[in-house]
């Protein structure tokens, strides 16, 4: 291992030559009270950052066992770290140094959601640090002391106050490792309770906007409250007593005016499969995590999905069963979504009107009587909800605010009213009994069969060419996967670009480790799930990343899904 002095001799005398010269600086030096790693240097100042990891044993860090007694809490405290490190190294100012990314210090920084990730990693008797570093030059020639400074004066700093227990903030820690213990306290025990989600009294759903996910501040601001009718309690850990609505399995039709926050509700049980930092608002909404947003999606791609379930006698007798299509329409790609995510495993679906096609969720009884069935190839999702939950016990949560047809499949209905939701499951009956829709039932005795299919391995190649695998995430929802993209546009439960990272590489694992042939998708992904929780994300780069954050399963079989070049045996 490398002394300290040495990586300051190897500064010295590259300062001023070609910025390729900052490969000497390769490999481990041990600085004392914790070690640094240069573990790929970038090859000029306008490439991706140089990645950097420090590592300290557990006898400098100090932190106490009880902070990570357990998978939830070391993710956690893991998270709490991460957001300390990237608070302190965003006071360095990229380019403050020189060209392009000079000077720039950066960890990969969580969103609102606390997920498993590779930037802090915290273990029985180390704790690690992956980060990046901008190294600094003037055009391409390399600047010795500046790159000095930042390894010996700023990384020094940001490891002591940043990875070390006693300079940290005891009581912000234990709060949110707490917090987070919490939630998964409540979402572990939903099914228990024959619950499919839990909205605490006085949290805050509103989001600052469309692209700040903060909680909305303000007078105006309504903290959740459940109606009577749907409160239940947990004992949690830590907060002890918490009170809020519990959604039952089955079907859930939540009603109301317009922008009364019925699609707020529905948002924030979406990203209720993730846990939340404290003073986010949704830290105890928390729901199934095998949930899954279901919706339209004109134009995606798909291969050799059974949607007969939803849709049959096409013209020209094409095979639902087998239903192939480089260009569905709203009702085949919403059929479609729905029965891939039962393939991958999906106990709730959470669908929005408002983002649906009409004519997959409702045929009234005037086009029905126009229409006649035998012409007619879509069975609505109004004659299917119910068996969902019956033979298959999958549950959905639905935002409706025009078809009150729904009346008469939902197990509870829950109106929004000024932001606040009241039980109106009686009143709703009482409406359907009344005056009958008059609409005939289509949907048949059952569901109907969930089939699996096997991926060919070869089809999901991201090779270039000649060229070795080529993956890159490009933003929140986009895979560059050799010669395709993959667009995740409309996945809507991706929160962290870091996990569409992740996600890409997961895929090509799968395709060389995990699919044969002769596998499943769902079994497939279950081996991949299995490796990523006994060896971790490391399995997925040649070498260690720190830009990875923990997708779903569901999230991957969607990315596979949307692949253009997937073939099915």
């Amino acid at each position: 291992m490398k002394t300290p002095d040495t990586l300051r001799a190897v500064l010295a005398r590259i300062d001023g030559r070609g910025y390729k010269a900052y490969e000497d600086i390769r490999g481990e030096y041990d600085f004392g009270s914790y070690r640094l790693t240069v573990d790929y240097v970038q090859p000029d100042p306008f490439a991706p950052p140089s990645q950097i990891i420090a590592r300290l044993s557990q006898a400098e860090a100090g932190f106490p066992p009880g902070l990570f007694s357990n998978a939830v809490r070391r993710t956690a405290l893991e998270d709490f770290l991460a957001r300390r490190f990237h608070e302190l190294s965003g006071r360095s100012r990229p380019g403050s140094r020189g060209t392009g990314r000079s000077g720039l210090i950066s960890i990969d920084g969580p969103p609102q959601e606390v997920i498993r990730r590779t930037a802090v990693l915290v273990g029985e008797a180390a704790v690690e640090a992956r980060f990046v570093v901008g190294l600094p030059a003037r055009g391409r020639t390399v600047l010795g002391r500046q790159a000095a400074a930042i390894f010996f004066d700023e990384i020094p700093y940001l490891v002591e106050k940043a990875l070390v227990w006693r300079h940290l903030d005891a009581a912000a820690a234990a709060r949110h490792v707490d917090a987070v213990e919490d939630a998964a306290f409540i979402r572990d025990g939903l099914r228990e309770r024959r619950l499919v989600a839990f909205v605490a009294d006085g949290a805050i759903l509103p989001r600052a906007s469309g692209v700040d996910d903060r909680p909305l501040a303000g007078r105006d601001v309504v903290a959740f409250r459940s109606p009577d009718a749907l409160r239940v309690e947990f004992r949690t850990p830590h907060r002890g007593a918490v009170t809020g609505m519990g959604v039952p399995e089955g079907v859930t039709l939540v009603v109301g005016g317009g922008y009364h926050g019925k699609s707020t509700l529905l948002n924030a049980v979406e990203k209720g499969v993730y846990d939340h930092l404290p003073g986010d608002g949704r830290e105890l909404v928390v729901t199934d995590p095998l949930a899954v947003k279901i919706r339209a999606e004109d134009g995606r791609f798909v291969e050799k999905v059974d949607i007969s379930p939803f849709i049959t006698n096409l013209p020209f007798g094409r095979d639902t069963r087998s239903f192939s299509t480089a260009d569905a329409s709203g009702s085949t790609s919403q059929a479609a979504n729905i029965m891939e995510a039962l393939e991958a495993g999906a106990r709730l679906l959470l669908i929005d009107e408002d983002t649906s096609a009409t004519n997959f969720m409702i045929r009234d009884a005037r086009m029905q009587r126009l229409v006649s069935k035998d012409r007619e190839p879509i069975t609505p999702f109004i004659d299917k909800v119910r068996q969902l939950h019956r033979d298959l016990g999958v549950s959905t949560i639905l935002v409706m605010g025009g078809a009150g047809d729904y009346f008469e499949v939902a197990d509870t209905v829950i109106m929004m009213d000024e932001y606040l939701p009241k039980d109106v499951t009686a009143e709703a009956r009482r409406i359907a009994a009344e005056g009958g829709t008059g609409r005939a039932f289509e949907g048949g005795e059952r569901f109907g069969a969930v089939r699996p299919r096997r991926p060919l391995p070869e089809s999901l190649d991201a090779s270039r060419g000649r060229r070795e695998a080529s993956v890159a995430a490009k933003g929140l929802h986009a895979i560059a996967f050799g010669r395709s993209t993959i667009d995740l546009s409309f996945v809507e439960q991706l929160v962290d670009i870091s996990q569409t990272r992740a996600v890409g590489d997961i895929i090509l694992h799968a395709a060389r480790r995990c699919l044969d042939g002769s596998r499943t998708l769902a079994e497939a992904l279950a081996l991949v799930e299995r490796d990523l929780r006994e060896k971790g994300m490391d399995i997925l780069s040649p070498y260690r990343r720190g830009d990875y954050a923990m997708p779903r399963m569901l999230e991957v079989a969607a990315a596979i899904n949307r692949l253009r070049t997937l073939r099915c045996a």
